[in-house]
């Protein structure tokens, strides 16, 4: 199995999605970091995805890629009416939540949070979604009991991302 680096020297995975969003089971084109939309496409049709999911590997960084590409590559990919998901880190909420791909009814964004070592939580565990500063944007906040959150329908263990088939 790839580590998180060696994934990212991949830049495409063919397969199905396992996560649980509304595009489970869907057959996925991953694309790790910036690559040519016309190249993307191409690897959708030739391998019969409707879905592309982009940051695959933990790749959308914009320190490494220029926004400009970013919005280009899914823009272009949701014109052409592709489901589209975007996985990146909970520090560029506002950056995504800008563009315009969340107009899109087929734009999945992917927020992703990393809590290393989270069954070593006790149970009384809980995840707030807040705002930047109080009553800043949001009506309020959301409070989840982690144990609530972490159940048999939402969870994918590491082994279900081994299907994948690595694009030559």
């Amino acid at each position: 199995m790839l580590d998180t680096n060696e994934r990212q020297e991949v830049k495409f995975f063919t397969g199905y999605e396992v996560e649980h969003t509304v595009c489970h089971g869907m057959k996925t084109l991953f694309v790790v970091g910036i690559q040519s939309t016309t190249h993307i496409v191409a690897q959708a049709n030739t391998h019969q995805c409707n879905h592309i999911y982009f940051g695959t590997s933990q790749s959308f960084n914009l320190d490494r890629g220029i926004w400009e590409d970013w919005d280009t590559m899914i823009s272009q990919c949701l014109e052409l009416d592709y489901w589209v998901s975007l996985d990146f880190d909970v520090e560029y909420c506002d950056v995504i939540r800008n563009a315009s791909w969340c107009q899109y009814r087929r734009f999945v964004p992917m927020i992703s949070v990393k809590i290393p070592n989270i069954n070593q939580f006790n149970y009384n565990t809980t995840l707030k979604i807040d705002d930047s500063t109080w009553g800043k944007s949001n009506p309020g906040v959301w409070t989840h009991h982690l144990t609530s959150l972490m159940s048999k329908e939402t969870y994918t263990h590491w082994d279900q991302y081994t299907q994948d088939t690595e694009i030559k």
